[in-house]
């Protein structure tokens, strides 16, 4: 097909609809009627002879032909707006712009806090929507900017823009109180057979490092939720494998004691990902120095 038959116009819709993978909000954020919006979809889908976009339960889903087409399209449309606005700046202080983030529950924790302390002062203006994604999928959705920024231990992820935020290291986290801690003035990895664990589904590192340790069995609970971990602990005689700078919190709060246990892959770096494609953007370099400010080692 010949590129003179594509109106701009729907591709900026095409773009809507794919992020959105919502016809009627994709229509609301272009200020279009949904009507509009399915009679521009109809003509794109005729101009490339493919579908695109087919039902789903929640709104649509993109076809093969739509995804390879996303990240074309993002890029071409995020160009094109810088190249038309080449002398726009960033104004924090006025801005608007919503930043969507992949974070984990603990990263939340970690991070979003001390981010949102600063925004207020900075940056009134500025939201923040976290949405947490495979590591599998990160890279792209950081293409086709689905996602602006993605903070963790995210090894899986390539071909990205990245910096260290900090260095840090699991550990097992346990109630003051616990019988487990009598009498050990050191604990080592075969001292941990007689103690039992909580641990998260969705962190899969911990549950990782449990195996590698032959701790399967040892295992009493697991859960979906990271936040209800510090009330297990201090209930009962469970231990959790967590980060050391989470477990910090913790212990400013409450009856909690740190255990380092030398076992394997406890030492990681937590680091803060953005696309290649869009560095150039102003308002991720002033996101990205912002981050690095509050959180960096």
């Amino acid at each position: 097909m010949n590129i003179k038959s594509i109106d701009l116009n729907l591709l900026r819709l095409f773009d809507a609809i794919y992020r959105r993978r919502n016809i009627s909000r994709a229509a609301e954020s272009l200020d279009m009627s949904q009507p509009a919006a399915s009679q521009g979809l109809a003509r794109l889908r005729a101009a490339l002879d493919d579908p695109l976009f087919v039902r789903h339960s929640s709104g649509v889903r993109p076809t093969p032909r739509a995804d390879r087409l996303a990240v074309v399209v993002a890029k071409a449309l995020n160009d094109l707006e810088h190249a038309l606005s080449e002398a726009a700046s960033f104004d924090p202080a006025v801005s608007r712009r919503v930043f969507h983030i992949h974070m984990s529950d603990i990263g939340e924790g970690r991070f979003l806090p001390d981010l949102l302390v600063a925004l207020r002062e900075r940056a009134p203006g500025v939201r923040v929507d976290t949405r947490p994604m495979a590591p599998a999928e990160i890279t792209a959705a950081l293409d086709n900017a689905t996602l602006d920024f993605a903070f963790g231990f995210l090894p899986q992820v390539r071909d990205t823009r990245h910096v260290k935020l900090l260095d840090d290291r699991y550990i097992v986290l346990l109630r003051s109180g616990n019988p487990f801690l009598k009498g050990r003035d050191h604990i080592g990895i075969a001292d941990l057979r007689k103690l039992e664990f909580v641990a998260v589904r969705t962190h899969r590192d911990t549950l990782r490092i449990l195996h590698l340790l032959g701790l399967e069995d040892r295992l009493r609970l697991t859960t979906e939720h990271f936040t209800i971990l510090p009330s297990i602990v201090r209930a009962t005689d469970l231990g959790v494998v967590m980060p050391r700078n989470i477990a910090r919190t913790f212990i400013q709060g409450g009856p909690y004691v740190i255990i380092e246990p030398e076992f394997p892959l406890r030492d990681f770096t937590v680091s803060l990902h953005w696309s290649k494609r869009f560095e150039s953007d102003p308002a991720i370099q002033w996101f990205k120095d912002l981050v690095v400010e509050i959180f960096a080692d």
